[in-house]
């Protein structure tokens, strides 16, 4: 029997399956109350989940309720990893390592795009912001003990040279506004050049429009247009003037280059080894 007096973390987390379940439970509403924060509209994703022929590893919501600027007629990006027995991966056909489906639950388009394990963490090596974005979206939907240890793989990955993929989306983006002069990529264009300056300057991956404003020095207008997209998802961009906006977005990738200069971020990353080695585990213990 212990004697000792107990520590404030066992009083406050006592052991115990019944304490295990409570903890279940309270973890289940936070991640819902996050997803009713972010703007989710009310449905069960469960069942478009429990679809899904393989085992999900993790499924999380990305798009513009993870950068906090969805509007009332958004579908629901959702993104992970789903683990292929280790038969699909050593005969003679090619498998299937990337999975979409559209699917509507109570009037709610969802767009799920899932990777297996393998393919998702090679595209960690690669450089891409955006399946880190996906992989630490706080908007979680399905998780596990695997999601949480690629989790904290993570940072080992992250170099200097995520600010190319930053700076390369948020061109892609400014194109697509040139063309169609519609306020989601002109947000998509500044929500990645400030993500991309949050992460060269030490401050993680953060892919928060909202919150990046007060990380970030930005154009004083964005709360306006942020406000602005909530109405309508392909909403023509009003207020400043083309000239201004190809300033500020010049202006911005000045400061991407700067950050990036001067960033404490290696070169490459050091997270190869470790990241094998949880792959290999997983699937076998898959």
């Amino acid at each position: 029997m212990r004697t000792e007096e107990m520590s404030a973390d066992e009083r406050d987390h006592p052991a115990g399956p019944d304490h295990a379940e409570e903890r279940s439970r309270a973890e289940e509403r936070s991640r819902a109350d996050r997803l009713r924060a972010a703007g989710l509209p009310v449905t069960d994703l469960g069942p478009v989940l429990a679809a899904e022929a393989d085992p999900l590893l993790f499924a999380t919501v990305s798009g513009a309720h993870l950068y906090g600027f969805p509007s009332r007629d958004s579908d629901v990006d959702v993104r992970g990893a789903h683990l292929l027995p280790v038969a699909a991966l050593i005969g003679l056909r090619e498998p299937e390592e990337t999975r979409s489906r559209m699917a509507d639950r109570d009037g709610v388009e969802t767009d799920l795009v899932t990777h297996d394990l393998r393919k998702f963490v090679r595209l960690m090596l690669r450089r891409n912001g955006y399946v880190l974005e996906q992989l630490l979206s706080p908007l979680v939907v399905r998780t596990s003990e695997a999601h949480r240890e690629l989790i904290a793989l993570a940072p080992a990955v992250l170099t200097s040279h995520h600010a190319h993929h930053y700076a390369g989306f948020a061109r892609t983006q400014w194109r697509l506004f040139e063309r169609t002069g519609e306020l989601k990529p002109l947000l998509y264009t500044f929500r990645a050049l400030l993500t991309g300056v949050h992460l060269m300057r030490g401050g993680g991956i953060l892919a928060h429009l909202p919150t990046l404003l007060g990380e970030v020095a930005a154009p004083g207008y964005l709360p306006e247009l942020i406000a602005a997209k909530a109405e309508a998802e392909h909403a023509p961009a009003a207020g400043p003037g083309r000239d201004r906006l190809e300033r500020d977005v010049e202006a911005l990738r000045a400061v991407l280059d700067e950050a990036r200069s001067a960033t404490a971020l290696p070169d490459g990353g050091a997270g190869h080894e470790a990241l094998h080695d949880f792959v290999v585990r997983v699937r076998l213990a898959g």
